[in-house]
């Protein structure tokens, strides 16, 4: 019995993984190729753990096994959120047939926010260097 699950398993997971890896080649932008990427992986690797857990009776095996798959489930999702956030303030293009960004009002808000207190802030300097030339004459 252990062997048909560790075989369903391991297919399940390989194939898991095969999908997230033709989705880094199939996906037109960074966004969906991240997105894909991340579930997969993270389906495949979890499924590959559960067989080494299944695989190995030893409980210290059993016990990190289910302690990588907690902390790969917990981190995997913050990570990709930070990365295509990130990239989406640097600037990373979406794809061309994208119809909604949703984020673009949002951030354009405050991005004029900044920018305005940016220049704020650099009329204050031009104005300073402009007294300390004048009190130099």
């Amino acid at each position: 019995m252990t062997n048909i699950l560790i075989c369903l398993f391991s297919t399940i997971g390989a194939l898991a993984i095969l999908f997230a890896s033709i989705g880094i080649l199939r996906m037109p932008d960074f966004y969906l190729r991240l997105s894909v990427t991340v579930k997969a992986a993270t389906l495949g690797v979890g499924l590959l753990l559960a067989c080494a857990a299944f695989f190995f009776p030893d409980v210290s095996v059993t016990t990190k096994a289910i302690a990588i798959v907690f902390f790969l489930i917990l981190t995997s999702p913050v990570a990709a959120h930070m990365i295509g956030r990130t990239a989406y303030h640097t600037g990373t293009p979406t794809w061309k047939g994208t119809l909604l960004d949703e984020l673009d009002e949002d951030y354009r808000i405050q991005r004029a926010g900044q920018l305005e207190d940016a220049n704020k802030e650099a009329a204050a300097q031009a104005q300073e260097r402009q007294e300390r030339e004048k009190d130099a004459d």
